[in-house]
């Protein structure tokens, strides 16, 4: 099969495209046209030392001692003393896919050619990526503006020799990896330091990851919930488009449009359409609303982050032999918003499968016991597993304070507002993996209310869902280890176990999910 080839620099990068580089998917080049423009905005680097006029970063220092005027002999040995000094990071590294993404985008930007890297310096980094040799980088230290300063640093010292990374499997002293693969250091020009840790890579880099995470559970979120739909025997009714086109939201029709469709043929549905009950519990009644909010939360950062994949993030920002612009595209405050908000967003999914959860124990539904089990008193049933559901969405709750909303000035107060961007990355991160364990403990009570329906069928698709389900958990007729079945069912969350099963059926029955918002929604 053919790989594709982007084109750092001058291509667009999406999500997509960047995971696609990470997995060795497609590879990367720097057409000779952008070589043109890295060398040509080095070279302005190169005149404006040899002039001697005073320009941020490259013949003066950093942040608070913007002032204070460096020599032209000494210049180079700023560059990395910023990566020395600015190599503060704290707490456990982040994985090695997060640190790749980090090389990725900052080749990206780079490539762009207003940074005033040296051609060699980025030909380095790329070589990182293709051979995946990648830094270890500390996850805490950043405040998300002068940029990522601190990771960046880590993620670059192994260009001069120092720091770790990891090299065909193994942690090791940067030294050992120069020694195997008989690489030396590279020497730092004038500003190359400063382009290199001036960025929002390290914000974007979780971006990247939350987009994918978010919209995997987003996906599973509105599958699982069509089943307890089933399971329970709700309404379709919240589900018509009649009702979504009075109040037409993006992520509600597509939600609605979706679920119905997931509903469509089902014996299930049809045994009680005329049964006496007017209205169903918030949590089956809103689904639309609530996971259409969350979608369109998930869409928000979606369109913001790809404008910041292709951005030039660092400073200053070489413009041309006349203009060089001392600014603050570095300022994470554009994502750290918009993941705030994606982490509220993810933990309101989280939150209202809870309720399912809660729901389906309660035995209010015809012909589903209590607790999901016939024979309790002696058996507990799924009541426990509902404590642990309730117990991560509170620790979800707990880390939906928006950390874009505190700032503490840094630098002598020369960066005075910052925007924690790193910090709303990675409490979204956590958040979502909080939401793909409530997510299977919601599939497993699903499945086991879905269970009592029988001999009734449901519709094409969630019959093959609750098919492979039981491939992996059986169903419970009497108390057992249920963490068992729990880890079962987080193994199919992150697996995207049920996806797959929607979309073998999409591919063999010839009929399709999609909905005029798909393009928007379901693509990254």
């Amino acid at each position: 099969m053919a790989i594709n080839t982007f084109k750092f620099g001058e291509d667009r990068l999406t999500v997509g495209k960047v995971l696609d580089i990470v997995k060795g998917e497609t590879t990367s080049v720097l057409s000779k046209t952008i070589q043109k423009r890295i060398e040509a905005s080095s070279r302005v680097v190169e005149n404006i030392v040899e002039k001697g006029e005073p320009v941020y970063g490259i013949n003066t220092g950093f942040g608070p001692l913007c002032t204070t005027k460096i020599s032209k002999e000494e210049t180079r040995i700023l560059q990395t003393n910023i990566l020395k000094s600015h190599s503060v990071g704290v707490g456990k590294p982040i994985s090695n896919e997060l640190a790749k993404i980090m090389l990725v985008l900052k080749a990206h930007s780079l490539a762009k050619g207003y940074s005033g890297i040296a051609l060699h310096t980025l030909n380095r980094i790329l070589w990182h990526i293709e051979n995946d040799v990648i830094p270890i980088v500390p996850s805490q230290g950043s405040v998300g503006a002068s940029g990522d300063l601190a990771p960046l640093s880590h993620l670059f010292l192994p260009l001069i020799g120092l720091g770790k990374v990891v090299y065909q499997g193994n942690t090791m002293q940067t030294q050992e990896m120069f020694d195997k693969t008989a690489l030396q250091p590279i020497h730092l020009g004038p500003k190359e330091g400063l382009a290199l840790i001036n960025g929002t890579q390290f914000i974007a880099a979780h971006a990247v990851k939350v987009v994918e995470k978010l919209h995997s559970v987003l996906s599973q979120a509105d599958i699982i919930g069509a089943m307890m739909i089933e399971g329970l025997q709700g309404s379709v009714k919240p589900f018509y488009k009649e009702l979504h086109e009075l109040r037409p939201f993006k992520g509600n029709i597509h939600v609605a449009r979706r679920v119905k469709r997931l509903l469509k043929g089902s014996e299930i549905m049809e045994d009680h359409i005329d049964c006496d009950r007017v209205q169903d519990p918030y949590s089956l009644r809103c689904i639309p609303q609530v996971h259409g909010a969350s979608r369109n939360a998930w869409l928000h950062l979606k369109e913001l982050l790809e404008t910041e994949l292709n951005s030039v993030t660092d400073n200053p920002v070489i413009i041309d032999e006349e203009l060089t612009i001392s600014g603050g595209n570095f300022h994470g405050q554009p994502l750290a918003m918009a993941l705030d908000y994606a982490c509220l967003a993810a933990s309101e999914i989280g939150n209202i499968s809870d309720r399912r959860i809660y729901l389906a124990l309660e035995g209010n539904s015809p012909g589903v016991p209590k607790l999901l089990m016939k024979d309790t008193g002696i058996n507990s049933g799924y009541m426990i597993l509902q404590y642990t559901s309730a117990a991560l969405a509170s620790e979800n709750k707990g880390m939906c304070f928006p950390s874009s909303a505190d700032s503490i000035p840094t630098s002598l107060g020369q960066e005075d507002h910052v925007s924690m961007g790193s910090i709303s990355g990675r409490k979204a991160l956590r958040v979502i993996q909080n939401v793909e364990k409530i997510l299977a403990i919601e599939l497993l009570t699903a499945a086991q209310a879905f269970e009592y329906r029988k001999p009734l069928k449901s519709g094409i698709f969630l019959d093959e869902v609750h098919k492979a389900v039981r491939k992996k958990v059986s169903f419970a007729d009497r108390d057992r280890v249920f963490s068992d079945d729990i880890e079962k069912g987080i193994e199919m969350i992150r697996n995207k176990t049920i996806i797959s099963v929607i979309e073998k059926v999409e591919k063999n029955k010839n009929i399709s999910l999609n909905t005029k918002y798909s393009a928007e929604f379901e693509s990254y």
